[in-house]
């Protein structure tokens, strides 16, 4: 089978290689093997091939955050999935043609999702609702405000809040998405600058910001912790600078608190019958449409280095998916 392959940290175009693997073998005991249908190209796995993400097991390594699968086999005792299922692992190593796995780690998706769209439920979805729950007790009339807007996890953070009531300030780099992301519910929709802070406040009516969120990192995280309010919080997930988070000692001393998060911790928190009910619930979403993310392109696996290449390139309109075992 094909899987891809790094042996060294770098340029992500340049260390994955497409390579030959021996095939997975049988499901044994408490375990399924299922054919990679299609899986993204995420920032998170560009970090993780130049060797700056989080993680950084032995060489040589299999990137791939997240997929979906059909399963093809499950071994005995396995009850909750069977062949034919479609599932997201929560397990990483995922790009590749086929996966053995224990079936805990198999969350079972409803019938009739798009394949594409499976294919990014486990992070981007997940990621936008846990940043709304995790931080502040949102009610129906507060005020968020994000950088990367445009991204897969700003536009459901959009249609997430806008259910609850919560109203967003949506902060992009393009004029050009503005009407897009209003059309989704985005309540404001700012060019970032060095004069944020006073368009914001003027946006949203002065009204206090509760919350920030941040995926940009350096100066563009200082400039949203200056839109939110005494004793708000700012939350960043990303740095898309490669800079550190930078917060004035201005907006330390009303009292505004910086931290992080991480999908994995946040999970982490919940039992399994919360994270498959989170998972249940967002994938009826994406089966409904209720919740989309724009693709750009996909590609075969074979083709890996011009899929990189292409998830690097700015001016992209959605994310960029390789497709392991053919068309959808």
């Amino acid at each position: 089978m094909k899987t891809i392959e790094i042996t060294a940290y770098g340029a992500p175009e340049s260390v994955a290689q497409c390579v030959e693997a021996p095939d997975v073998g049988s499901a044994g005991p408490g375990e399924i093997v299922f054919d990679v249908l299609a899986f993204p190209i995420n920032p998170a796995d560009l970090s993780f091939c130049r060797g700056n993400y989080r993680l950084h097991p032995p060489l040589p390594a299999t990137p791939g955050a997240e997929c979906v699968g059909r399963v093809a086999a499950v071994g005995a005792g396995v009850s909750h999935v069977k062949p034919g299922d479609l599932v997201i692992n929560m397990q990483r190593e995922n790009w590749t043609q086929r996966r053995r796995i224990g079936a805990d780690d198999a969350i079972p998706l409803p019938a009739g999702l798009d394949l594409a769209q499976a294919a990014m439920l486990r992070i981007n979805p997940a990621t936008a609702q846990l940043l709304l729950e995790d931080h502040v007790a949102l009610t129906a009339g507060d005020w968020v405000i994000q950088n990367v807007a445009n991204s897969a996890v700003g536009r459901h953070l959009i249609v997430l809040a806008k259910a609850r009531g919560v109203r967003t300030a949506n902060v992009v780099r393009r004029d050009d998405v503005a009407a897009e992301l209003k059309a989704l519910g985005a309540d404001v929709v700012l060019l970032d600058g060095p004069d944020l802070v006073e368009r914001a406040r003027d946006a949203v009516g002065r009204a206090a910001i509760r919350l920030g969120i941040d995926a940009v990192s350096g100066p563009a995280c200082r400039r949203i912790a200056e839109c939110v309010a005494d004793g708000g919080v700012v939350v960043t997930y990303g740095s898309m600078s490669g800079e550190d988070p930078v917060m004035s000692r201005a907006a330390l001393s009303r009292g505004v608190r910086l931290t992080s998060f991480n999908l994995g911790n946040g999970l982490a928190k919940r039992s399994p019958e919360q994270v498959r009910a989170i998972y249940a619930d967002l994938a009826v979403k994406l089966r409904d449409g209720v919740l989309k993310a724009p693709i750009d392109a996909s590609y075969p696996i074979e083709s890996i280095k011009e899929a990189l290449l292409r998830a690097q390139q700015g001016g992209r309109n959605g994310k960029v998916l390789v497709l392991p075992n053919g068309p959808l």
